[in-house]
């Protein structure tokens, strides 16, 4: 049996997988554009239940790479970190963390204080649920009762008008139930879903769009007989 070359998608390449799946487009589709199987598009998507992860964003007051550039530069011409500051009309604190964090006076490399500074960012910060757990157990329940996340998220809003930290949106139940990397509510609810899907579809998305669930040949009912 001859093995096909695994395939790394690019960051453009996955930016496209995830347009065409919000779009509507199957698995099998998308896969055809990149002359790939479907397994190929699902292991893109699975990871976060189906549901696009944001873009990744620098914060505003972060330091950005000309910057850690400019510390680098400073550093090799033996510069103190004051002076520094006063070039990048920086906080003195911010650039000594900066290059204490990153190696030192001797090892600070902007590059990799750069990329260090980006996996330090990734982090996951905890959803509501996660934050609430007796809010958590509420919408668990209701999810074993078979109440879809709409029906729960309406519920809390009625049973508990004008208290905030006691309601939750059907979208933040969504991704926590198809995002299990947050760690709230149990795979096993997924099985009380109407829709018993392991990743999230698209709401554009429709069987009809590939023929399925539709009549071949169907008569209008004007045109039929009678009887």
């Amino acid at each position: 049996m001859k093995y096909r070359r695994r395939i790394y998608y690019s960051t453009e390449q996955r930016a496209e997988i995830w347009d065409r799946w919000q779009r509507g487009e199957s698995m099998r589709s998308i896969g055809r554009v990149f002359d790939r199987q479907s397994s190929s598009v699902f292991s893109v998507i699975s990871p976060t239940g189906g549901i696009r992860p944001p873009d990744r964003r620098r914060g505003r007051s972060a330091l950005s790479l000309s910057e850690r550039e400019e510390i680098s530069r400073g550093l090799s011409t033996e510069q103190s970190l004051r002076a520094i500051a006063r070039q990048l009309r920086r906080a003195p604190s911010t650039i000594s963390r900066e290059v204490g964090r990153n190696g030192g006076l001797a090892g600070y490399r902007a590059t990799a204080s750069d990329q260090a500074a980006w996996d330090r960012a990734r982090r996951p910060k905890m959803c509501k649920l996660a934050c609430h757990p007796k809010l958590a157990c509420a919408v668990s329940a209701k999810l074993r009762r078979k109440w879809s996340p709409e029906q729960v998220a309406g519920w809390l809003k009625r049973a508990f008008p004008g208290e905030a930290h006691k309601q939750v949106s059907h979208e933040t139940i969504y991704r926590s139930l198809y995002i299990q990397a947050r760690g709230v509510l149990k795979k096993e609810l997924l099985e009380h879903l109407r829709a018993r899907r392991t990743v999230r579809r698209s709401k554009h998305a429709s069987q009809k769009r590939n023929g399925n669930g539709q009549i071949k040949n169907a008569v209008s009912i004007s045109e039929r007989p009678a009887s």
